[in-house]
């Protein structure tokens, strides 16, 4: 019985990749996913393994009840949220592994990648899960169980990231449809933060790949900067002066795709073909999966294997967010080059602006660090069931 039951799974996953290869329609036309160059008609099997290798968060069901009262499930609301984590996902994923980095089914993998999954488990200790980005969410105005839209997830990140010391990444979100090279140089260069009085009295020691140390093994160089780009396409429909623009960004080797889709219908698109999109879809409701006591994670639910979902350019909301990973300094300068020749060519209603100074009429600009009294939702969690544990305590020893 046993036997027939992993033979059916088997046979079901055969025919799988087979309807998700010929979903396709056979064309000349290159297919990019996330700055990667892919030919139906010669390599199609890469296309299906470096699409099925992306991490995919859809919605949850019997997760711990968010904030302690609060939903076991993120059905109906969450796919902003899940679509905000594959793309904070695929960029550590390049910053552990590299892009070329492939998944495949059933094969061990690297322990840099579970600790990668772990970030996102739906558990309130979680860095990036579900239960941290809608507590967070409450401070942009957000109440827990209602729709994020991208600029929103984005900040989200944005304030998680500093809580999340092991992948140390500098998250810029930009404003007013303009990007600031002074200021992102001037946030991936700070210095790090430290709360303890030995990292500050640390010496300082120039390594041999030139980077700033100390003694305490933190590193003042570059912090691998995740890139975030709100925008706003048009008013009711995306203009079609943007859609060049648009697509060129998935051509980029910095490329993590984008945030959007429809109203109230949140996806993540991951690369195009001629004038449709490719993207992952966060609408599939699956079990709750913890980590197993080794910290391994059973990770067959966190990638698609299905035929990817396809839509008309033209359909997609105007209002979307690109994002962007540039490890070192070097990736950061050359995706300005590629901006200024593929998208700053556009003369008039260009879809972003780049410049190099800060806006004299802006506010000053202040990298964001990470407050002296945290305020993430795990913490006030625990913060609370410690409290409740010596309430419990202290009656006791009263009676």
């Amino acid at each position: 019985m046993y036997s027939c039951s992993v033979l059916s799974r088997y046979e079901n996953q055969i025919t799988i990749l087979s309807d998700y290869l010929e979903e396709f329609p056979e064309t000349d036309e290159p297919v990019w996913i996330l700055g990667r160059q892919h030919h139906l008609n010669t390599d199609k099997s890469k296309l299906l393994l470096d699409i099925s290798g992306r991490l995919w968060f859809t919605y949850r069901r019997k997760f711990s009840p968010i904030g302690g009262t609060g939903p076991s499930s993120d059905a109906g609301w969450g796919c902003m949220l899940r679509c905000g984590q594959m793309m904070l996902a695929q960029a550590l994923i390049c910053r552990h592994l590299g892009r070329d980095w492939q998944w495949e089914k059933h094969k061990k993998q690297p322990e840099e990648y579970h600790r990668i999954l772990r970030c996102f488990l739906d558990r309130k200790d979680c860095c990036y899960s579900i239960h941290q980005m809608a507590q967070m969410g409450v401070g942009e105005g957000k109440s827990i169980g209602e729709w994020f839209g991208p600029n929103t997830v984005a900040q989200v990140l944005k304030k998680l990231a500093l809580f999340d010391e092991w992948n140390s990444l500098a998250v810029y979100v930009s404003m007013d449809n303009t990007v600031v090279i002074e200021d992102i140089k001037k946030m991936c260069w700070s210095p790090p933060q430290s709360s303890s009085a030995a990292h500050s009295s640390a010496h300082v020691h120039r390594s041999a790949l030139g980077r700033n140390k100390n003694t305490a093994g933190f590193c003042t160089g570059w912090k691998p900067l995740l890139l975030i780009i709100p925008l706003r396409l048009g008013i009711n429909h995306i203009n079609p002066v943007y859609i060049d623009a648009f697509k060129e960004c998935f051509k980029m080797p910095q490329s993590l795709g984008a945030l959007g889709g429809k109203p109230n219908n949140a996806y993540y698109f991951i690369g195009f073909l001629g004038n449709e999109l490719i993207y992952l879809d966060p609408h599939t409701t699956q079990s709750f999966v913890d980590s197993e006591e080794n910290g391994t994670v059973d990770d067959q639910s966190f990638h698609c294997q299905q035929a990817p979902h396809r839509m008309k350019i033209m359909n997609l909301d105007p209002s979307v967010a690109l994002g962007f990973f540039c490890k070192e300094e070097c990736d950061f300068d050359n995706w300005c080059g590629l901006v200024q020749k593929e998208i700053l060519k556009q003369q008039s209603l260009r879809m972003f602006e780049l410049v190099q100074k800060h806006p004299p009429h802006w506010p000053p600009f202040v990298p964001p660090t990470k407050p002296e009294v945290t305020t993430t939702g795990a913490e006030l969690i625990e913060s609370t069931d410690k409290l409740f544990e010596l309430e419990e305590e202290f009656e006791i020893l009263s009676v």
